[in-house]
């Protein structure tokens, strides 16, 4: 019988604009669900090669042939569950003749407007996936975005034989590249371009999490960092979407076909492409279902501006975060650990060097040998084969990915 558990938890759907962005790491820049996850399971991950490099045996990892290095166990898969299409080009989704069309016939692009339920203008068009995302953490529900090992799921077999429209996503083009026409019905959208999430207001340099999903199906889910002590980089066996407007040929394009020519990629790397399954089951607190429940006296349905986060690891399991930083802090903590997110890059590097520290010398990847190791950035950079595989993919795929800025990258 195959043995399933739960390492990841995550909700979450905003973004932190470029402007608020800390040369410090110590402020979680995107937390849409699908990232939140993902670094929880960072934070497990950096727990199990814990405990193999201690000696106190990892269920997931096992000795590699290369001197300090891992691999995953036999028989060891993650899968990724998310309760709606990724944002980005996964959600621009044909729309069927029952659901209801967002883009009525109008005389030009200009006076393109529409009204939702309630009668706010244009809130379906400018948002119409993140008010999907949960609000509320619930393990017996899956929450909303999960990763776990070998999931059974319902092949998808959905067809859209009339489609008139497209369901609308909020992410924006990367600025350089093709841009959206803004047509009404299907030429709303231009399909396959990266997209960057909005922020608080301004633009942000967070890739659309159809992105971000499509980039870890070269270079895997692990980062950098842990590629100094894995043999081959980690890959979703899975991704299975809840019940909710989808397209498996869409979920494809967006996740896998992008990269599908990817070549000359190092040893320990791979082209990818997980199964792609939705489930029959629809989250209870997804936007369809808390509309339906919705009275007009209650005021407008909008979603939660925190992120929550919960991972399989002994210490501090749950993380709650808001505006980038920890739920609840004051701004006199501003600053100190006490304000820091367990996911920001700051905490996760922490925890690495502590994976490091932990590691007898003789055991130590020779990648993490040199005296000159310093900054987060000299940590990254060392990982060869994975800058290496990021360079391929964006010199093949992606060349207008942003990248951050190195001065955000040089803290200790």
């Amino acid at each position: 019988r195959c043995h399933k558990e739960v390492v990841s938890l995550g909700t979450g759907t905003k973004c932190i604009g470029q402007t608020a962005m800390s040369p410090n790491g110590d402020i979680l820049n995107d937390s849409h669900a699908e990232v939140i996850a993902r670094r929880g399971c960072l934070r497990y991950l950096i727990q199990e090669l814990h405990r193999a490099v201690s000696g106190q045996g990892s269920l997931v990892f096992c000795s590699a042939d290369e001197r300090g290095k891992w691999r995953l166990r036999p028989g060891v898969s993650f899968l990724l569950f998310t309760s709606h299409t990724p944002c980005g080009d996964a959600s621009i989704i044909p729309m069927t003749d029952s659901e209801s069309q967002p883009c009525p016939p109008v005389s030009s692009v200009n006076s393109f407007e529409w009204t939702d339920r309630r009668g706010d203008l244009k809130r379906k068009a400018e948002e119409p996936g993140q008010g999907a995302k949960p609000k509320l953490p619930h393990l017996e529900d899956r929450m909303q975005k999960s990763e776990t090992k070998n999931e059974d799921a319902e092949q998808d077999s959905h067809t859209y034989p009339q489609s008139r429209d497209i369901h609308r996503t909020g992410a924006k083009c990367v600025p350089a590249g093709p841009e959206d026409s803004l047509h009404p019905g299907v030429g709303y959208h231009s399909t396959g371009v990266l997209r960057v999430k909005p922020g608080r207001g301004e633009p942000t340099l967070s890739l659309s999490c159809s992105d971000k999903l499509a980039r870890w199906g070269v270079v895997g889910f692990q980062g950098a960092l842990l590629c100094h002590f894995l043999e081959e980089a980690l890959y979703f066996s899975t991704v299975v979407v809840g019940r909710c407007p989808y397209s498996r040929e869409v979920l494809h394009r967006a996740l896998v076909s992008r990269c599908s020519h990817v070549s000359n990629l190092p040893a320990g790397f791979s082209v990818r492409s997980p199964e792609l399954l939705q489930s029959s089951l629809e989250f209870p607190f997804s936007r369809n279902q808390t509309e339906l429940r919705h009275r007009a006296e209650q005021g407008r349905v909008s979603a939660c501006g925190a992120a929550i986060s919960w991972c399989n690891v002994e210490e501090l399991p749950l993380d709650v975060t808001a505006n980038g930083y920890k739920h609840g802090v004051t701004k006199k903590a501003l600053g100190t650990p006490k304000s820091r997110s367990l996911l920001c890059k700051l905490e996760l590097f922490h925890s690495f060097l502590s994976l490091v520290a932990a590691t007898d010398l003789p055991s130590l990847p020779d990648s993490l040998r040199s005296a000159e190791l310093h900054t987060y950035w000299d940590y990254k950079q060392a990982s060869r084969s994975y800058q290496q595989a990021w360079q391929q993919l964006c010199s093949q795929a992606f060349p207008l990915w942003p990248r951050s800025r190195a001065s955000l990258l040089l803290f200790h």
